[in-house]
């Protein structure tokens, strides 16, 4: 590749001009952020060379929009935070893109160089040593002349091994510079990202063998198999072996999985195994997907805690055999290791047993126990499970779900494939982090502008971030804000519940506001909008809203009862005297004295 510098009419090329140039020669397209003035001469470089600009109403957005724009195209996501306060409001985007290994890139600046540590506007804070513990890679350029080589190195860090966030600092006078042309540190700008790495063809071939010798073997993907190409090599390969095909809870393409006849759903459908009277897997292949919260964790109800071979295939080799042992590793990039998985099949083949495959394919059909209890509760108010499986059977064909909320979120999950969508994603990640969505559905609507997005919230959560519906409406995304209503926060009221009962009187800060009116809001934000509380009502609210042009939003009024099976795992309340209930996590034994 070659780059060949642009300059302006009527003014010089400044350091702003070349940050620009160089995310265009590496094929940015777009970028993510909130306004600042010491922004200005990158923003006027975008503009200049045809990078668009994605504005927000908040820098946590601008950077998880970046987060969802990468998950969906797989490309690295550009962000800008301007200095100290945005900076500050950035932060926890780049916590949730470490947390959940995505490349984003984001850009901030600072005061001069000369005025630093000399109690400047929005000078306090050193962003550099701030952003370290949550970036692969953090850096503050003090030549204008050094970005093309900074950036690129950035970049080549944040795409290599697990991916993840890097931050550059880029100083208002750095960006506003006027650059020498004969003294650029060029780098490896214009060189081509390197091809991502390839598996040990001796992991490949024990591997196989041990798919070959299972009698229940089984597929989990996850978010390390979202590129184009894993998604093709996993198709030829389940063709090939008839291995049913999960998909972990973190984020997925199911388009065009749904139409293999070995694709089984959910990886938690394998909890239902022993319902059903089956024996659990004997042979797990793990593709980008990391075993913990997502898989069970370490209470075997997903991944048997004996009896059963584990191949973990990862980009990240200290994620191999994290939280369980594992008998075959492999570092390296799941499609990478999924099209040499396919070579090896000719001479090492693979045939399952059409009973388990039939067996494991069923597990996605069986009917949640919630689909015989009454659409309305005793209260009056709609099921949430009946109120979400209304709605999302009736969206148009592929939509991408973006998850956000506690309890909201599973039973979102558990409604989903109602929908047949396009793709899944879970937004709230390892962190747990609430408000999430809507910058990710933000990014995955820029990503894909011809899909239906939907940004499923709980009321909790919609609080976090819901004057972004006004960036939908800006931008003129194709965006449907959905509002589960119980005026509470679910998971925590129920979790308080579980644990307490009727030994505390009152339910600490778990509450909401039933008079806050989210259409009534959304409407005021440009987005067309509904209000229901019968699920009959459901159907023509929805069409009316989606009839219209723009973003749109339904509130669901839903009953906060009943409790998600969820939340009664996670919280494990328990009678036993002998244990002490740890919330969310794994309960302890009670210590013993004397």
């Amino acid at each position: 590749m070659s780059f060949s510098l642009k300059y302006p009419v009527h003014r010089e090329l400044t350091g702003g001009d070349l940050l620009a140039q160089c995310l265009r020669q590496i094929g940015v397209e777009v970028a993510f952020g909130l306004h600042g003035g010491h922004l200005d001469a990158f923003l006027v470089g975008c503009d200049y060379v045809g990078i668009r600009l994605v504005d927000t109403r908040h820098e946590t957005v601008a950077v998880q929009a970046a987060e969802g724009y990468s998950k969906m195209t797989g490309k690295t996501g550009v962000c800008f935070v301007t200095a100290n306060s945005g900076y500050s409001n950035g932060l926890p985007g780049l916590a949730t893109a470490l947390a959940d290994r995505s490349s984003i890139f984001c850009i901030t600046s600072s005061v001069p160089l000369r005025d630093q540590e000399n109690n400047s506007l929005q000078g306090q804070i050193d962003q550099v040593v701030a952003a370290r513990p949550l970036t692969k890679f953090a850096h503050r350029v003090i030549y204008a002349e050094d970005i093309p080589r900074i950036v690129a190195h950035a970049i080549h860090v944040s795409t290599a091994g697990a991916p993840g966030p890097v931050l550059v600092d880029f100083p208002i006078d750095v960006l506003f510079a006027p650059v020498e042309a004969s003294r650029i540190s060029w780098g490896a700008i214009t060189s081509p990202l390197p091809f991502p790495p390839g598996p040990s063809m001796s992991a490949v071939n024990e591997a196989l063998l041990l798919l070959k010798e299972a009698k229940r073997p089984a597929i989990i993907f996850g978010s390390g198999a979202r590129s184009a190409s894993a998604v093709k090599a996993l198709l030829e390969f389940s063709k090939s072996t008839q291995i049913p095909v999960f998909h972990n809870g973190k984020f997925c393409f199911l388009f065009p999985l749904y139409e293999s006849p070995v694709f089984a759903g959910s990886a938690d459908a394998l909890g239902l195994l022993k319902r059903v009277g089956s024996a659990p897997p004997d042979c797990l292949l793990l593709l980008g997907a990391r075993t913990g919260m997502y898989l069970g964790g370490r209470g075997g109800s997903i991944i048997p805690e004996k009896d059963c071979k584990i191949i973990q295939v990862d980009t990240d080799g200290g994620e191999i055999g994290r939280t369980c042992a594992v008998d075959v590793g492999v570092v390296a990039n799941v499609g990478q290791t999924l099209q040499a998985l396919n070579v090896g099949l000719s001479k090492i083949p693979v045939q399952v047993s059409p009973e388990w495959i039939k067996l494991a394919t069923a597990l996605k059909d069986i009917p949640t126990p919630f689909e015989k209890e009454p659409r309305t509760i005793e209260d009056g108010k709609m099921h949430p499970y009946h109120a979400l499986a209304a709605l999302l059977s009736l969206l148009p064909p592929d939509p991408i779900i973006v998850f956000d909320g506690g309890e909201c979120a599973s039973w979102a999950a558990m409604a989903a494939k109602l929908a047949k969508p396009h793709t899944i994603v879970s937004s709230t990640g390892y962190l747990g982090f609430l408000g999430s969505g809507f910058g990710q559905a933000l990014g995955c609507a820029v990503a894909a502008p011809h899909q239906m997005i939907v940004n499923i919230q709980g009321d909790g959560s919609a609080g976090f971030h819901f004057m972004d519906l006004d960036s939908y409406a800006r931008h003129g995304l194709n965006v449907l804000t959905v509002v589960v209503n119980n005026h509470c926060w679910g998971m925590s009221a129920n979790g308080q519940d579980l644990v307490y009962g009727e030994k505390i009187a009152s339910r600490p800060v778990s509450s909401l506001s039933p008079k806050t009116d989210y259409a009534m809001i959304a409407r005021g934000l440009g987005n067309s909008s509904a209000k229901v509380d019968q699920i009959g009502e459901i159907e023509p609210a929805l069409m009316e809203v989606l009839s219209q042009d723009g973003p749109s939003c339904i509130e669901l009024l839903v009953s906060r009862k009943p409790t998600h099976p969820v939340t009664k795992s996670m919280v494990g309340a328990s009678e036993d005297k002998n244990i002490i209930v740890v919330p969310y996590y794994e309960n302890v034994p009670r210590p013993r004295y004397g």
